[in-house]
């Protein structure tokens, strides 16, 4: 799984609802051609954009499980998760050469934004003996 993190503290970019509409359809037609050739390649798995974190809720189990829900914004929220990726390469070298092309994706000025991109496996179902 490639994990698309967004980090105020760590970006040397603004926040994507500043750019102009020509950058942010050039960052999503990028995403859509690495969908593409993704797909292309037998790599693709699953992909989805995420919202941003003011649109986010926090459920908590309350009182007899009912659902206790906190709405956003959340202004001392930092880093949030923006996107992933579910891929399925042959080798490990593979995913991380992924991970560092869609880290470059276009931002301001068509800069490459080389936004942190962590890469995790994802596990099968636990062995019996647990």
């Amino acid at each position: 799984m490639m994990l698309m993190q967004f980090s105020a503290a760590q970006a040397d970019f603004p926040s994507i609802d500043t750019w102009s509409a020509e950058e942010v359809t050039a960052h999503l037609d990028f995403m859509r051609r690495t969908n593409e050739e993704l797909v292309r390649s037998g790599e693709f798995v699953d992909g989805q954009g995420l919202a941003m974190p003011d649109q986010a809720k926090i459920v908590r189990a309350g009182d007899g499980g009912r659902p206790v829900v906190s709405d956003g914004p959340f202004p001392e929220t930092k880093e949030f998760l923006a996107g992933w990726w579910i891929v399925d390469c042959e080798t490990p070298e593979r995913v991380i050469e992924l991970a560092a092309a869609v880290s470059a994706a276009p931002g301001p000025g068509g800069r490459p934004l080389n936004m942190p991109i962590e890469v995790r496996q994802v596990m099968a179902a636990p062995t019996e003996e647990l």
